[in-house]
């Protein structure tokens, strides 16, 4: 399989489960000007035109964070629990910090103006509250075993330092725990960004 990736954007949720599944890849990282590494035009392979692309081995491509984290979870028979409410708890996190993390960060990736900043760091702030409360004082956001909800949250916390907003200290413990993953340091290795 190939990732198509920008190092340290949301496709290294995608990456450390690649690693920590134990599947085969390849890494294919795009510029800000949508073109592969390897001088491809990025659009020609998914016209969305953004990260993650997971191409399979047949060639098919899949999009979307959460579809390509389900779907390696699937694959490999890890990172998604089989108990049914455990298993649904996962893909409701996975929702959870799509919608409401993941899109609150446009104004900061995107350099909105200060206020629609400000609107974002408070439901941000309200977003991280809730997850703050799930972790509570396990391990893992859905329990004591490692999900692909893990990986998007470990993004999720990395990529609030560009938005001011202060981690409380449950989540900067399971941010500095899960960075100690040798999947995750192989990931952000990979990508440049140990």
């Amino acid at each position: 399989m190939i990732l198509y990736y920008f190092p340290g954007a949301c496709s290294l949720a995608d990456h450390m489960a690649l690693i920590e599944a134990g599947l085969d890849y390849t890494l294919i990282s795009i510029t800000p000007e949508k073109q592969t590494e390897d001088h491809r035009d990025f659009l020609s392979i998914n016209p969305k035109g953004y990260i993650p692309a997971l191409e399979l081995d047949d060639g098919e491509i899949l999009t979307e964070n959460m579809v390509i984290l389900q779907y390696i979870a699937e694959i490999s028979g890890k990172l998604l629990p089989q108990t049914n409410l455990l298993r649904w708890r996962t893909l409701e996190a996975l929702a959870f910090m799509s919608s409401e993390i993941h899109g609150s960060y446009a104004p900061f990736f995107r350099n909105f103006p200060e206020i629609e900043k400000e609107r974002a760091r408070e439901k941000l702030a309200k977003a991280f509250s809730l997850l703050d409360h799930q972790l509570g004082d396990k391990n893992y956001l859905i329990g004591e075993q490692l999900t692909i909800a893990d990986f998007y949250l470990f993004w999720s916390l990395m990529a609030s330092s560009r938005t001011g907003l202060e981690l409380s200290q449950g989540l900067q413990r399971y941010y500095s725990r899960m960075k100690r993953l040798p999947s995750v340091a192989r990931a952000l290795d990979e990508e440049g960004l140990s």
